[in-house]
Formats: C-alpha cells, sequence, structure tokens
C-alpha cells in the first residue's frame, strides 16, 4: 500500500498557472484578450507570459524565487498577462489598488518588500511620489505598463524600461517554474485599511486553485464564454476569474475603466455572456425603477451587499424575498443581495447622481 503514497508520477503540485498551457494547447487560436485594439489568441498570451516570467528571472533583472513583484495598474491586457507571468517566474504577485494615495502606496511597497513594480502609465507619478518616500536600499524598480499608448522613456528616465521592452528580451520556450509544494505563496494580497493599517494576506498555490475552481462552479462559466472585466484584477485578483478564464478558454473583455456606455456597447458588441454587477442585474427586473447596491458591514463576512431599490409601481405587491430570489438566478450565490431596501426614491444629487455615501451610513446603522 505504500506504493499508494504522493510520488512525482502520481502527484503534482496543484496551481492554476498550468491553466494557461492547457489554453494554449486546447483554445490556441481563440481569442484571449480583447481590448480597444487589441486582440490576442490564447497562443500568444502564452507566449507572452513566459517571455515575461523568463525576463523577469535572468540576470538583467534579477528577480529570485519567493521574491515580491507588485502590479499596479487597471483592467488592461498587460496587468492580465501579469497575473499567470510573475508567478510563473517563481516570484509572489502583488496587485495593488492605483486609487490609493502615494503614502498608503509606500507603506505596501516597503511592508512587502517589493522588488520591481510594473506600473500603468496613468499612475506613474504616483509611484514615483511613494517610491520617493522609501529609503535608497529599499527602493524597487519600475517598469512602465503602456497599453493605450505609444510611449518612450525618454520622458521617464525613472523606469527600467517598459512591458513590451521586457517581453521582447523573453524567451518563449522558458520551462516555467513550477512549485516544488503546492503550500508555496504565490500571491500576496492587501486589505484596503479602511478602519486600520493594512494587513497582508498570502495565498498558496493550493489556496488560488481552490479559490478558482470555486469561483467556476459558482458562476457555473461554460466552455469559452466571453467575460467582460468591470471587477478590478487587482481586487483579490479579480476573485480568481484571472485564472479561471483560462480554464475554460474565454474571451476577456479588458476595460481600462468602468463607464456605463462602454460596457454595454461592449456588451452587444462581442456578444458578452459573463459582466454581471448586481446592480445591472436588478435593472433587468421590470419592477425595479431604481438600484443601488453598497457594502453593509457584517460580523461573519466582513461585508454583504445591501441593494435600494425604489419601485415603479408602489403597491406593496413585490417583497424582498422576491427580489432576493430574482438575483439569484441570475448572480452567484455570494452577489445575492443579504438585505434589500425598498424606498420611495433613492436619494441624489442635484444632478440626478445617486448619493451612494448616504446609503452607506443608512446600511451601516442596520442591525
Amino acid at each position: 500500500m505504500e506504493l499508494l503514497l504522493p510520488h512525482p508520477s502520481n502527484s503534482s503540485p496543484l496551481t492554476v498557472l498550468g491553466y494557461l498551457d492547457r489554453a494554449a494547447s486546447v483554445y490556441g487560436d481563440s481569442p484571449s484578450l480583447l481590448h480597444t485594439t487589441t486582440v490576442r489568441t490564447w497562443s500568444e498570451t502564452h507566449s507572452r507570459c513566459l517571455r515575461i516570467a523568463s525576463t523577469l528571472s535572468s540576470p538583467s533583472l534579477g528577480i529570485n524565487r519567493g521574491q515580491v513583484v507588485s502590479v499596479i495598474g487597471p483592467n488592461v491586457p498587460s496587468v492580465y498577462e501579469l497575473q499567470f507571468a510573475v508567478p510563473m517566474s517563481g516570484a509572489i504577485l502583488n496587485n495593488i489598488n492605483p486609487r490609493l494615495d502615494a503614502n498608503a502606496l509606500s507603506v505596501l511597497l516597503r511592508h512587502s518588500e517589493t522588488k520591481l513594480v510594473f506600473v500603468d502609465h496613468h499612475s506613474s507619478s504616483l509611484v514615483l511620489e511613494a517610491v520617493s518616500f522609501l529609503p535608497k536600499n529599499e527602493k524597487p524598480r519600475l517598469v512602465l505598463l503602456q497599453d493605450d499608448v505609444n510611449m518612450s522613456l525618454s520622458s521617464n528616465v525613472e523606469f527600467l524600461d517598459t512591458y513590451e521592452g521586457v517581453m521582447e528580451r523573453g524567451d518563449e520556450t522558458f520551462k516555467w517554474v513550477r512549485p516544488s509544494s503546492e503550500w508555496n505563496p504565490m500571491v500576496l494580497n492587501y486589505t484596503s485599511g479602511t478602519t486600520s493599517s493594512p494587513k497582508g494576506v498570502v495565498l498558496s498555490h493550493r489556496a488560488v486553485f481552490m479559490s478558482t475552481i470555486n469561483s467556476l462552479l459558482d458562476w457555473s462559466m461554460p466552455n469559452r464564454p466571453v467575460y467582460l472585466w468591470t471587477l478590478p484584477m487587482f481586487h483579490a485578483n479579480g476573485w480568481s476569474y484571472t485564472w479561471a478564464t483560462a480554464a475554460v478558454g474565454a474571451t476577456n473583455i479588458c476595460l481600462r475603466r468602468v463607464d456605463a456606455k462602454t460596457i454595454y456597447d461592449s456588451i452587444d458588441k462581442h456578444h458578452v455572456t459573463h459582466i454581471k454587477e448586481v446592480e445591472t442585474v436588478l435593472y433587468t427586473n421590470p419592477v425595479v425603477k431604481e438600484a443601488a447596491v453598497v457594502a453593509k458591514p457584517d460580523k461573519m463576512w466582513g461585508e454583504t451587499p445591501c441593494a435600494f431599490v425604489s419601485l415603479k409601481c408602489l403597491d406593496g405587491s413585490v417583497s424582498e424575498r422576491e427580489i432576493r430570489e430574482f438575483c439569484k438566478t441570475k448572480l452567484p450565490k455570494y452577489m445575492v443581495p443579504r438585505n434589500v431596501v425598498f424606498q420611495e426614491e433613492l436619494p441624489k444629487t442635484s444632478t440626478g447622481k445617486i448619493q451612494k455615501f448616504l446609503l452607506r451610513q443608512m446600511a451601516k446603522s442596520m442591525p
């Protein structure tokens, strides 16, 4: 019976990184990433990730296994590729919210002992300010992400190279660094620090693998869906859908910013199958006139969705349970509002924008 014990011939560490190999093999000619004028296939994405990974671990950059590489950027193709490329080099991936201020950002860079930062060009001045607060021997090197633009480094001398420059130097035949154990760290995330100092959370290859499988099952993602990125990839790694989409050969529609017109245009143009945020779903209910969803503090989960809804007909015929049941048919369970509050009209500014800060205050005061 001892022959049944784990052995390299019958057991390998769980990791989501192998999904990219499979995507290149099974879905090679299928589209992987669409963004403005950028169109890539899974074969191309696989090749680009290997090239980035190889350069990261090469003497020119010298990122060692277990060192932290941070990424600061929105939902653009380069940020998606780095979700694979960084851990494929043996480094630990740290996505950072680009909405942080320079002081908070410098704290995270120092605490994580980040050696290299990939920075979206819109966040370059923010990152340069944050790095200026660090001691000279703790300053990470910087690489510029240039999605949407074609910039030279002449005006950005503080940057080591551009993303495309790093990629071009890479080797697409690189054998990516497989974890020796599925318990090896793969991802470092930080809490927002809203109520206290940010706290780091380290996820192993096994944890990321299990989270990704859960996400796939929870949303019942089919083969080759079309996934529109409105959830930030920097937010808990896009709830693991950054890797889940590779597992099922999805087409990733990347959006630099969440804009209603762009979202609806993309849904129509690309026949999107998976965007849904909670408010969008609520508006598809014919009885709903207005809807807004905010986070409500929860002792167990930290936060849960709380929906504020005004109805087209105020005859009391629609219940909270009916709204929740409607959402259950269209959303993963964890996205269904735990609370639904009916109001005759939602609070708005003079220009008609819903005042979510007031709704958040109301949600916090609820039992």
